[in-house]
Parts: C-alpha cells; sequence; structure tokens
C-alpha cells in the first residue's frame, strides 16, 4: 500500500497562496502519476492536478485551478509539491496525494491528507 505525507495547509485569506507538500517514502524517479486530489466537504474527491512521467514530464490541471496551481515533483526529496495561488474560498477542503505506479495503473492514496481553509 502507498503511505505518503502531506503537510502544508492551513488557513489563509482569499487571494492568498499556499504550498502542499507529499513526502513519499521511497524514490520517486520511476512513478508514473503522481497527483493532488480536492475534497469539498460532503464531496467525492477530485483531482487537480497531476504529473506523469515516462520519459518527459506532462502536466494536467482542472479548469478551476488552471492558471493558480503548480504542481512539480522534486526528485532529490522525493517530494511532490502543489503550489496555489489566489486561492478562493472555493478551493477549501482537503487535499490528498495520490500515486499511479506504472501506465494503467490507479491512483492510491496513503496519507490523511491536508486541511486547506479559504476564508475572510
Amino acid at each position: 500500500q502507498v503511505q505518503v505525507v502531506e503537510s502544508g495547509g492551513g488557513l489563509v485569506q482569499p487571494g492568498g497562496s499556499l504550498k502542499l507538500s507529499c513526502v513519499v517514502p521511497r524514490s520517486i524517479n520511476n512513478i508514473y502519476g503522481m497527483a493532488w486530489y480536492w475534497q469539498a466537504p460532503g464531496k467525492s474527491r477530485i483531482a487537480v492536478a497531476t504529473s506523469t512521467k515516462i520519459r518527459d514530464e506532462r502536466k494536467n490541471y482542472a479548469d478551476s485551478v488552471k492558471g493558480r496551481f503548480t504542481i512539480s515533483r522534486d526528485y532529490d526529496k522525493n517530494t511532490l509539491y502543489l503550489e496555489m495561488k489566489r486561492l478562493q474560498p472555493g478551493d477549501t477542503g482537503v487535499y490528498f496525494c495520490a500515486l499511479a505506479m506504472n501506465l494503467g495503473g490507479r491512483y492510491e492514496f496513503g496519507g490523511q491528507g491536508t486541511q486547506v481553509t479559504v476564508s475572510s
């Protein structure tokens, strides 16, 4: 089972920024897919940012976060980041990191998530 540790959430005012981290206890060099999912209160988890890598890395974002969120991998630290800018109250929720080890594999969760609250 995948095990990760998410952190970096908190309370921020609208328009503010946060940077989330997901530490993976193994090398991420050969992990095909790494993603951030968002779960609003009472809702299902949805992917907001994904990083897939075979030779080159490809990044995809949900329309709601394009231009505001940036996903990135740090191979030296085995960490996935989500930089969040111009946060809105609608971004409030728990953010989870998920991994897909191989092409065609499903994304699996392994952490408790980190709470992000955007409120004035």
